[in-house]
C-alpha cells in the first residue's frame, strides 16, 4: 500500500530535526571532531597526489518531487571518465575506479561530502538512493512504482542498500524503498545507520581474508 501525501508527510517530520541533531553531534563531539578534521585533510590529498585530477565531484539527481541537485562526493573514478561511456550504471569492478577511488568505496567514505547536501536539505541521512535523471527515466519504465520514491529526500543510506546487493535491479529496490516509506521513524533511521557501518566494516573485513 502507498502512503497518501498527508501521512507520508506526518510520518517524516522529524526528519529534518533528526538529520541535524545527528550532524552537529557527529562533527561537534570532540573526539569526532579531531576524526572529521583528519579525514578532511587526509582524503583530499590522496586523491590529488594519485593523479592530481579533481578531489570532489558533483553529479546531478533526482531529489524530492522531481527536485534535481547536484551530489557531492570524493572523486574516485579516473577524470572524465564518462566522456566516451556517457552516464552509465557503475558496477563493482568499474576499471574507470581509480586505486584510491577502491578503498574510498570500499570504506564508503567517497560518500562523506554529502553531509554537505544534507546540511542543505537536499537529502537525508536516511532514504532511497538519489538516482540520476536519466537513469531514474530508465528505471521508472522498467518499475512504474520507481516513480513513488521521490516523494521523500534522498537518503545516504537505505533499506535498499543495507539489505539489497551493490547492483540490485530497479524492480527490487523500489519494493525496498516502498517499504521504508511506510515504516520510516527516527528508530527504523538510527537502526539503518547502524546497520550500514557494520555493513561496510564487514565488507572490510571480508576482503581482508580472501
Amino acid at each position: 500500500m502507498i502512503s497518501d501525501d498527508a501521512d507520508l508527510a506526518s510520518r517524516s517530520r522529524y526528519k529534518r530535526t533528526y538529520d541535524l541533531v545527528i550532524l552537529a553531534g557527529a562533527h561537534l563531539f570532540p573526539p569526532l571532531t579531531v576524526l572529521w578534521i583528519t579525514l578532511w585533510i587526509f582524503i583530499p590529498l590522496i586523491i590529488w597526489l594519485e593523479d592530481h585530477g579533481p578531489v570532489f565531484y558533483g553529479q546531478e539527481r533526482i531529489g524530492k518531487n522531481g527536485k534535481t541537485f547536484k551530489v557531492l562526493k570524493f572523486r574516485t573514478m579516473v577524470p572524465n571518465a564518462e566522456a566516451i561511456t556517457g552516464a552509465v550504471w557503475a558496477i563493482e569492478n568499474d576499471p574507470r575506479i581509480t586505486k584510491v577511488g577502491r578503498w574510498l568505496r570500499a570504506s564508503a567514505l567517497d560518500e562523506l561530502p554529502q553531509v554537505v547536501n544534507i546540511l542543505r536539505g537536499d537529502m537525508s541521512f536516511v532514504g532511497p538512493r538519489a538516482e540520476r535523471p536519466e537513469l531514474h527515466s530508465q528505471f521508472v519504465d522498467r518499475a512504474p512504482l520507481f516513480a513513488e520514491r521521490i516523494r521523500v529526500r534522498p537518503g545516504l543510506t537505505g533499506v535498499a542498500q543495507v539489505n539489497g546487493s551493490y547492483d540490485l535491479p530497479p524492480e527490487e529496490k523500489v519494493l525496498y524503498d516502498l517499504q521504508y516509506m511506510q515504516t520510516m521513524s527516527p528508530w527504523v533511521d538510527s537502526k539503518l545507520m547502524l546497520a550500514s557501518v557494520v555493513n561496510t566494516l564487514l565488507r572490510r573485513w571480508d576482503r581482508k581474508e580472501h
